[in-house]
């Protein structure tokens, strides 16, 4: 599975990697957790046509020792092998900011030790775009909306509309010309 959405996007998201609706429709993101995230973006007047969408991993990583198949997180090993198609990919869209959504991406593209609850929605320097940062998964959030209290979903649409904004910001300051440096961005060194 390739990816989909505005191949000029300032915006790239990068995910974990398909599940079964996915592995079927072979889209990125189109089942529950697909979903929550659509309206995620639709909460920030964004829809799948103003940014790109990917995954860290390109096939479906699951269990299949039940003899039908349990998504699992990608290992490194795989995030790592599937690399060789990422990061083309991230270079040919040319992104202002990259989305991480969700741990394994962050830690496939930010460094292995990212912890995305502490992390998350924080702005780094990258090599892949002028900034980049991590999300929670959609899937994440949506085990977690029966907690009362949870803030979850909040930090998704916030963590969106954070990295929209950089990426708008970035892509206006470059077609004009202007210098934007880190301490503008709000970059954590």
């Amino acid at each position: 599975m390739f990816g989909e959405g505005n191949p000029d996007a300032p915006l790239l998201l990068v995910g974990e990697g398909p599940g079964e609706e996915e592995d079927k429709t072979g889209r990125p993101f189109v089942g529950r957790a697909g979903q929550l995230l659509d309206k995620a973006l639709l909460e920030n007047n964004l829809t799948r046509e103003h940014v790109y969408i990917c995954n860290t991993v390109k096939c479906r990583a699951a269990n299949w020792t039940t003899g039908r198949p349990i998504n699992r997180p990608p290992t490194d090993t795989e995030a790592q092998t599937c690399r060789k198609w990422l990061l083309p990919q991230i270079e040919t869209v040319a992104p202002k900011v990259v989305l991480c959504v969700g741990a394994p991406s962050a830690k496939n593209l930010i460094r292995p030790d990212f912890r995305i609850t502490l992390e998350r929605g924080k702005l780094f320097r990258s090599t892949y775009a002028r900034a980049i940062m991590a999300t929670l998964h959609p899937s994440y959030v949506l085990r977690q909306m029966y907690r009362q209290g949870d803030t979850s979903y909040s930090y998704l649409v916030s963590d969106i509309s954070k990295a929209w904004t950089t990426a708008t910001q970035l892509k206006e300051k470059s077609e004009s010309g202007t210098k934007f440096g880190a301490s503008q961005m709000g970059l954590d060194l």
